[in-house]
């Protein structure tokens, strides 16, 4: 988990531009992902002023502001610039700067910053960066493939044949996020994201040939940089003494963090294609979502064939 970003990355990530206040970009730090508008602080109501949190000016903002006597604007102007907390102040829609504040905020050290978009979407667009970047993390021991839009965990013991599996499934058109080490966060109550640390993004490990680089041999279509985990697949040897769900009744869940993500076993062995069987999963499991349960039906079927013999 990362502590805090700092206002550089946001300006990297989210497209702002800076007014200025430019070379305290890299050490201005953000701690939280909560975004503050200052309306009543423009009235002079500081008693409960979340000065760590990011400062967004809209159109509201501004003209109340261009509205107030040049003194009081001067005085709120500085009470909002807090030099140890504050990290940024960002106004949307490419409004015009109160001198105020750019005095105010150069003073402080603390950089100013302008967007073309619209407030709300703006500060939509900061939110996920900053959720995504300071979210709790864990790693997770697994292959992450894209399967026609479908987050896809492939886990199991080592040797298994994961990566080789995540290699068929990118010859047929799918997409690798992660090899290997999976990170994971919550992104809301029924979100998990996956995707792949920097170091690894894009390379995948075949015993036999070693690290390949997905992006350079298939296209950057074979890649993408994240995904939501919807659904687990867990490869394990197949055993004679071992019971394995046939008709896909016995449904299984693994949390991660606050959210319980489906998961299902598939037996290893030789002659099996697993990238067929896995993309077969991740089809099925879409049709299950979107409705239409195969296990069901047959069920249904079965009982209405019950019923038709014993009626006969």
């Amino acid at each position: 988990m990362s502590s805090s970003v700092s206002v550089a990355d946001l300006v990297a990530a989210t497209g702002t531009m800076v007014f200025s206040g430019g070379k305290y970009l890299q050490e201005r730090m953000i701690s939280t992902s909560d975004i503050s508008r200052p309306g009543l602080e423009l009235t002079g109501y500081f008693a409960y002023y979340p000065a760590e949190r990011i400062q967004l000016l809209g159109m509201t903002e501004i003209s109340y502001a261009r509205k107030m006597r040049t003194d009081k604007r001067q005085q709120v102007m500085q009470q909002l610039c807090q030099a140890d907390v504050t990290p940024c102040f960002v106004i949307s829609r490419m409004l015009p700067v109160p001198e105020e504040l750019d005095a105010a905020a150069k003073a402080a050290k603390i950089p100013v910053l302008r967007s073309k978009l619209p407030t709300t979407r703006l500060s939509s667009k900061m939110t996920d960066f900053l959720e995504s970047r300071l979210a709790e993390r864990k790693a997770l021991h697994g292959v992450l493939v894209d399967i026609y839009g479908l987050g896809v965990l492939i886990t199991g013991d080592s040797g298994v044949g994961k990566s080789e599996t995540a290699l068929d499934l990118i010859k047929r058109g799918h997409r690798l996020i992660a090899d290997d080490r999976v990170e994971v966060y919550q992104k809301d109550e029924q979100t998990i994201i996956g995707e792949a640390p920097k170091i690894l993004r894009h390379l995948l490990e075949i015993r036999g040939i070693g690290i390949i680089d997905v992006m350079n041999l298939f296209g950057a279509g074979a890649v993408r940089s994240n995904t939501q985990i919807s659904l687990i697949v867990h490869l394990e040897n197949w055993s004679k003494d071992k019971q394995f769900d046939r008709l896909g009744s016995g449904e299984q869940k693994v949390k991660i963090f606050d959210v319980d993500i489906p998961k299902i076993t598939v037996p290893v062995k030789i002659g099996r294609n697993l990238a067929i069987i896995i993309e077969a999963a991740a089809m099925n499991y879409r049709a299950k979502t979107m409705g239409y349960d195969a296990t069901k039906a047959f069920e249904n079927n079965l009982n209405n064939l019950i019923q038709e013999n014993s009626t006969n």
